[in-house]
């Protein structure tokens, strides 16, 4: 989800769901080696548990970058190696590392060992897909699971997807290779001990709570950042809270965007998260248009916010 789950993202998801753990855009081991901490690393204590998501294929900065994870506060370091992205393969990172488990394996042990040393138990994680192009069906995920096994991670999260790295483009990978859900099914059967987290084109409560039966966990992306309303219709699913109403969400985010308005932040950098709000909803494709348009002028503050709710509230 880069360039996606910022920080104003994440903050808006956890006011529609207070127990889902967030995850930041994958931020590149370099970048925050390189002096990046501050801007890279900024989060609100509200956005809590939250995890840092880095990409990067050289086991001695991935590990300078955990430890800055850790110190940061953050609740989990996670290494993507599952994003198919011209930008990151040109790096040598992300899905194409799948190819090399016994690097990813380094890569993982080195951060490990640096959280640890530096006294901190933030765990690593890893994400990956079930295969890379032609590997083998199912012996290729599973030694790249015994691998990581045995550099010490106790999390996988999976795409049910394989990556094409050449061939198609990052949102072919999201739409063309054919999900397999079963094999992910099967990586938990095989290996009991290890928490599996499932992933890719899961859109519905109902999907989820299927899920749920077979794995872990389940990790949303692009669904619940275009229907963010799922995040909060999920937690009153699987925790029983009441259904809070979309114009109670915007209300209860009212005083952190008059808080970033006041220290310079632009509304536009905020409002482009909450354009999915009213997704399905009678007038939601005007609160979109008059968020759209006007939060990238001067002087934009909440009242734009409410001129979008009101056609909202008349079509209610």
């Amino acid at each position: 989800m880069m360039d996606w789950t910022d920080r104003h993202c994440r903050y808006f998801h956890r006011l529609l769901s207070p127990r889902s753990r967030l995850y930041t855009e994958m931020v590149t081991s370099a970048a925050l080696v390189r002096g990046g901490q501050l801007r890279l690393l900024e989060h609100s204590q509200q956005e809590h548990p939250v995890a840092l998501q880095l990409g990067g294929s050289e086991p001695e900065e991935l590990a300078q970058a955990a430890v800055f994870g850790a110190r940061a506060g953050y609740d989990e370091i996670n290494l993507n190696v599952g994003c198919p992205s011209d930008r990151v393969q040109s790096g040598r990172f992300g899905a194409c590392l799948m190819l090399d488990p016994a690097l990813v394996g380094q890569c993982v042990q080195a951060m490990r060992d640096a959280v640890q040393a530096a006294g901190s138990s933030v765990p690593v994680t890893v994400k990956c897909r079930i295969g890379v192009d032609d590997q083998d069906a199912y012996a290729g995920l599973q030694r790249f699971t015994e691998a990581m096994v045995e550099a010490g991670v106790q999390i996988l999260v999976v795409h049910a997807r394989k990556a094409w790295l050449q061939g198609l483009s990052p949102k072919e990978n999201r739409e063309i290779p054919p999900l397999d859900y079963d094999r992910v099914y099967r990586l938990k059967r095989e290996f009991a001990g290890l928490t599996v987290v499932i992933n890719g084109g899961i859109t519905t409560v109902p999907q989820v709570r299927e899920h749920l039966q077979f794995v872990d966990g389940v990790m949303l992306g692009r669904a619940a950042y275009h229907d963010p309303f799922l995040l909060a219709e999920l937690e009153s699913s699987l925790y029983g809270e009441p259904l809070p109403t979309r114009e109670a969400v915007l209300n209860h985010l009212r005083p952190y965007v008059e808080a970033e308005l006041a220290r310079g932040t632009a509304l536009k950098h905020i409002t482009r998260h909450l354009l999915g709000l009213y997704q399905g909803q009678p007038g939601a494709r005007t609160f979109r248009r008059v968020l759209s348009e006007g939060a990238h002028r001067p002087g934009a503050g909440w009242s734009l916010l409410e001129e979008a709710m009101d056609p909202v509230r008349a079509a209610a």
